[in-house]
């Protein structure tokens, strides 16, 4: 029997599996890493710069060891970065951090380096990616395996530091195409 004209085999249409998963409210974490020097041998070569990426498909996968999983859209420039950067950061946003998981997924922005400018972070230790200031927990972490997935990526990372620098606020939360605060 041939595909439904949906092009899915099960007859699920894109527009109803993303109305059916909007109804999964999902925390909001924005993802970080550094580039490289594009020449590290050339000093008039732009230096490395900071990239962030708003996710919400984000999640705990195991304790012992430490693994985490987010997903990235296959050819995103985070997707990408993670396939060459190994160590990468993330910040698991508090409701007063709206602005910030809006301003990173931003389609078609010009420069993540303009996005960072007037957000408080420090710098991880491990991967010396931005860690937010404000945000409920930091991680850092390694890329432990990639899983192509459909249109995705999973990339698991085991986690090298994990604080909880500020326990004011609730999360941000995901929910029926907006963010959104419990309460």
């Amino acid at each position: 029997m041939p595909p439904p004209a949906s092009g899915h085999a099960e007859g699920v249409s894109n527009d109803e599996f993303r109305a059916a998963m909007s109804r999964l409210a999902s925390g909001v974490v924005l993802v970080t890493a550094q580039e490289p020097p594009l020449d590290p041998d050339d000093p008039s070569a732009p230096g490395s710069e900071d990239v962030g990426m708003t996710a919400t498909a984000f999640m705990s996968v195991s304790l012992d060891p430490p693994l985490v999983l987010v997903s990235l859209r296959e050819g995103s420039r985070m997707d990408e970065l993670l396939d060459e950067q190994p160590l990468w950061a993330v910040s698991v946003l508090s409701e007063s951090q709206r602005h910030i998981a809006g301003r990173f997924a931003m389609k078609g922005r010009v420069s993540d380096r303009l996005l960072f400018a007037d957000i408080p972070y420090t710098r991880g230790e491990y991967t010396d990616a931005p860690l937010v200031g404000g945000a409920l927990a930091v991680l850092e972490c390694r890329t432990e395996q990639r899983v192509r997935a459909g249109d995705h990526t999973l990339v698991i990372g085991r986690v090298l530091t994990a604080r909880v620098p500020s326990a004011d606020g609730g999360p941000l939360t995901y929910f029926r195409g907006r963010y959104r605060h419990l309460g």
